[in-house]
């Protein structure tokens, strides 16, 4: 089985401020918001959705993992790595005069984040038709240009291929009627809990009403473990404690990973979710996104291990 995972691809600029944004931003002067972070630490890492997914699916099942994205004219050291990984570049579309999409991300020591991102060519990732690609059994469409989620969505519900819809930082783009759009068309979601809330709000639908349109709603929860609705059934999935918290970046995507393997074997919810938590925590436990590697022998042993069952 493969699947075609529509979004972004970016380099992130990652930098550490070594204290707390709540001691420097004042309540009663976000108005007149000016702050300056020191961050004497920063590192570029290869990121963007898509790639973190694909990177991730990748490790459980390499070659199963097919991204369909735009990029820019820089994206060649990107090229080489995906390469080195055993990941095709073959729905990879280069717009000659833009950048690659370029995060700059601060984070705190209590894990929050500040992001500036520039889309570069993913403003073009609406040139990529979803039936380019051969021999597709699931997809997600993450975020990406605005346009090309649309249009990936549709192409997906058209071709009667099942697909997840994961909207994440993309979501605030989108008006109540093209959500609910989304919702009709996809087979599953994902939101994390900030995301879910946000969802809310701008549709009035609650998670139950939104699953009675699924297949399934998955609500991640961070160091609280994740929620999947089903139409019978509301699943618990824990978290996995970390060998060590270096980096938040990426674990979501880490998450999806394994949630899209769960559903090309065919697994249990049960099971799904806990291979999805697994990758977050192995992903939160290295700095940069793409940096985490075993081979499958050690994934059954960790999932064993915390799970007290075996895949």
């Amino acid at each position: 089985m493969t699947a075609l995972i529509c979004g972004s691809y970016a380099y992130d600029n990652i930098m550490v401020f070594h204290d707390h944004f709540k001691n420097h931003i004042l309540p009663d002067k976000v108005h007149i918001l000016n702050v300056s972070f020191l961050v004497p630490d920063m590192r570029r890492e290869f990121g963007g959705c898509a790639g973190n997914i694909a990177y991730n699916l990748n490790l459980l099942a390499p070659g199963t993992g097919l991204p369909m994205a735009t990029v820019g004219s820089d994206f060649t050291p990107y090229t080489n790595w995906m390469i080195q990984c055993g990941i095709s570049d073959e729905h990879i579309k280069i717009i000659a005069d833009s950048y690659t999409g370029q995060a700059f991300i601060t984070t705190d020591l209590d894990d929050n984040q500040i992001t500036a991102f520039h889309p570069g060519a993913m403003s073009f990732s609406h040139r990529n038709k979803v039936g380019e690609a051969d021999g597709i059994s699931i997809g997600i469409v993450s975020p990406d240009g605005r346009d090309g989620m649309a249009q990936h969505a549709e192409q997906f519900f058209e071709a009667g291929i099942p697909f997840i819809f994961d909207p994440g930082q993309g979501l605030p783009m989108f008006g109540a009627k093209a959500l609910m759009r989304f919702i009709e068309q996809a087979d599953y979601a994902i939101f994390n809990d900030y995301e879910m809330q946000l969802m809310q709000d701008r549709t009035g639908k609650t998670p139950h009403e939104l699953t009675e349109k699924l297949e399934a709603l998955i609500v991640t929860r961070g160091s609280e473990g994740s929620v999947i609705y089903t139409k019978e059934h509301r699943i618990e999935i824990p978290a996995v404690k970390p060998t060590a918290v270096n980096d938040p970046t990426g674990c979501g995507d880490a998450y999806r990973g394994g949630l899209l393997y769960g559903l090309m074997n065919d697994l249990e919810w049960k099971t799904t979710g806990r291979i999805a938590s697994l990758m977050g925590a192995i992903c939160v436990a290295k700095h940069g996104t793409q940096n985490h590697t075993f081979e499958m022998g050690e994934f059954e042993k960790l999932f064993q291990d915390n799970f007290g069952y075996s895949l």
